[in-house]
């Protein structure tokens, strides 16, 4: 029976496209990978001739990769390009690793020394995602094509959302694609079996936990059905006699849907049982090289897992001290717990109703509008607007959410707000969400990289998680500078946030990596955040079963901020934070080490104007 998926993290589609990851795939970055660029000896070379050449390569590998990936390209906002899913078969995979290979190969015959600097980020960006896909081919990461924030199976869902139904043609297309899914799903499924022949699964508690999902998410009626949803009030322009034709057509392969993700529902039972009880990612095939490779796609960085763990703790506990030091300022006498239990039970810091809570979103991000002109030089012409979180999506949903404004579309960006379940949200921690998932983060940043229309596609719609979501997080502490938490418990608020991206880096390579279980990282985290206890449970079987996405955030972010501290010693006086925060956006989004040689260009060009 179909599934009413709520997702969790409707972001994550995009993120998954804009890395030119196949949805259908988990992938995996080249543990030895280095970026292309020919801005550090330790760039691996790439190789010839000149921009116009490199940038048709650019055009050609971009739209080869919409042809490819035409589910994941339409939830990201290129809506013309479905007309079948994906073939995901261990053949069609192999000749996109061959055609990946190719472009690869084509790629490392340009000469990075003889390429512009934007040029040299743009190849560096793309040999990262092109060996990417090598790599997720190599460890047959097909074969894990769900977790338990999502999936294959989510995905499809979002179609009814994010495709056209305006003409006849518009509900044919869409009905074309509902008869695909039966193959589609059964491709995933012979995937998924494949994987268990060779240990290469998701962990058993990962399984039960989206078994459960989607045995609790299911309908019984075509009518109920969320791919049911564009014929319910079709389009005005089409006549009585097509919307019964179509109406009738759509009925016949929501069913054929069903009947599919019943037995996606019925596999996952059986799947269950067979599948590893371990619970870390050095115990799949190739598991501690898959888990490198994981670390460093999603860090971009040379970083081991015991590097990673350090830092993480070594954070953790400094943030405890801030916390600690806002408890005493307050006069509370008490241990954490007891604080944030007080926060939770103050009728002070919960919202009275919806409309208070969009209302308060909505002032802080227009406050910070105001303070943004003295933190950037330039601005992105996309606005962005307040919304709450779909009705149907809310219940299950994440507290707030920047959606993108579609490529080519007419709405501007969206800064999501749950107001579902009013008593779990916190008014403390409002400011720091805000200047996340809007301004001066995600859509500043988002928007800003849309708009440079002299890069190349495929660097205007990536996104990087380290340098995404540790900007996201490096926005929440820019707030101090400019008058934003000056409410104690404001500033508790974002220290939490900030506390709980620290743990990921401990909770993570404690589970894959060093030998930890699941309750002790579920104990860690406890004790250490402001996460009610079930939300906990959920956030590690997130790291359970997607190993090292949730390093990104905080490794982003210590990167970014190390890298201001090393240009204000450097400049002294002359630093400029507008100018700063200008280098570090101004290329779009790209890896660390590249972001990191670009601020050091930077310093060096303003010590020989100053000298």
């Amino acid at each position: 029976m179909v599934l009413r998926f709520l997702p969790r993290f409707a972001a994550v589609l995009v993120l998954f496209f804009m890395l030119s990851a196949d949805l259908e795939t988990v992938h995996a970055q080249p543990a030895d990978a280095k970026p292309v660029s020919n801005a550090s000896s330790t760039y691996a070379p790439i190789s010839v001739t000149m921009s116009d050449s490199l940038h048709d390569l650019f055009d050609r590998e971009w739209a080869w990769r919409l042809a490819q990936y035409p589910l994941s390209a339409t939830v990201s906002g290129w809506r013309d390009t479905l007309s079948a899913l994906p073939d995901v078969s261990p053949g069609a995979r192999d000749s996109r690793a061959e055609a990946t290979r190719a472009f690869l190969d084509e790629l490392q015959r340009f000469d990075g020394s003889k390429l512009s600097r934007s040029d040299q980020i743009s190849a560096d960006l793309l040999q990262s995602q092109l060996r990417e896909r090598l790599r997720a081919h190599r460890f047959e990461s097909a074969q894990i094509p769900v977790h338990t924030q999502g999936g294959f199976h989510q995905t499809l869902t979002f179609l009814p959302r994010v495709l056209p139904f305006r003409t006849t043609e518009d509900y044919r297309r869409y009905i074309r694609v509902l008869e695909d899914v039966p193959r589609y799903v059964d491709q995933q499924i012979a995937n998924m079996r494949r994987g268990l022949d060779r240990g290469m699964t998701q962990p058993r508690v990962a399984v039960q936990s989206i078994a459960r999902d989607v045995a609790a998410q299911q309908v019984e009626t075509v009518e109920e059905s969320p791919f049911y949803a564009p014929f319910r009030s079709p389009s005005r322009n089409l006549t009585d006699d097509e919307r019964i034709e179509l109406q009738s057509a759509a009925a016949e392969a929501v069913r054929g849907v069903i009947d599919a993700y019943g037995a996606f529902a019925t596999f996952l039972r059986t799947y269950a049982g067979e599948t590893r009880t371990g619970i870390a990612a050095t115990a799949l095939p190739d598991g501690e090289a898959y888990y490198a490779a994981k670390i460093r796609q999603y860090t971009t960085l040379d970083v081991s897992a015991d590097e990673v763990h350090a830092i993480g703790k070594r954070e953790v506990k400094r943030i405890r001290g801030e916390m600690e030091t806002v408890m005493s300022t307050v006069g509370f006498q008490g241990d954490l717990q007891s604080f944030i239990d007080t926060l939770r039970a103050d009728p002070r810091f919960t919202p009275s109703s919806p409309e208070a809570l969009l209302k308060e979103a909505a002032w802080i991000a227009k406050q910070m509008d105001g303070k943004l002109p003295s933190l950037f030089g330039t601005l992105p012409r996309q606005p962005y607007t307040v919304v709450p979180v779909p009705e149907e999506l809310a219940p299950t949903y994440t507290v707030g959410r920047y959606i993108p404004a579609p490529a080519g579309g007419t709405r501007a960006g969206e800064y999501w707000v749950n107001t579902h379940n009013l008593e779990r949200r916190t008014l403390y921690t409002l400011e720091a969400l805000t200047l996340h998932e809007a301004v001066p983060g995600h859509h500043l940043q988002v928007a800003l990289a849309r708009e440079m229309d002299d890069l190349p596609a495929h660097r205007r719609n990536t996104y990087v998680v380290a340098f995404g979501e540790g900007w996201g997080l490096y926005a929440e502490r820019l707030g101090l500078e400019v008058g934003f938490y000056d409410d104690p418990y404001s500033n508790f608020g974002r220290l939490t946030y900030e506390m709980w991206r620290a743990c990921r880096l401990v909770v993570d390579t404690g589970m894959h990596a060093k030998g930890w279980s699941r309750q002790r990282a579920i104990d860690y985290m406890s004790a250490r955040t402001a996460l009610p206890e079930n939300e906990v449970e959920t956030e590690i079987d997130r790291y359970i079963s997607w190993p090292g996405q949730a390093l990104g955030y905080k490794m982003g972010e210590i990167k970014i901020r190390e890298l201001r501290h090393e240009a204000e010693a450097a400049l002294g006086g002359e630093f400029d934070v507008r100018a700063f925060h200008d280098i570090v956006l101004g290329s779009g989004p790209v890896t660390l080490p590249v972001l990191e040689e670009n601020v050091r260009r930077w310093i060096e060009r303003q010590l020989d104007d100053a000298g």
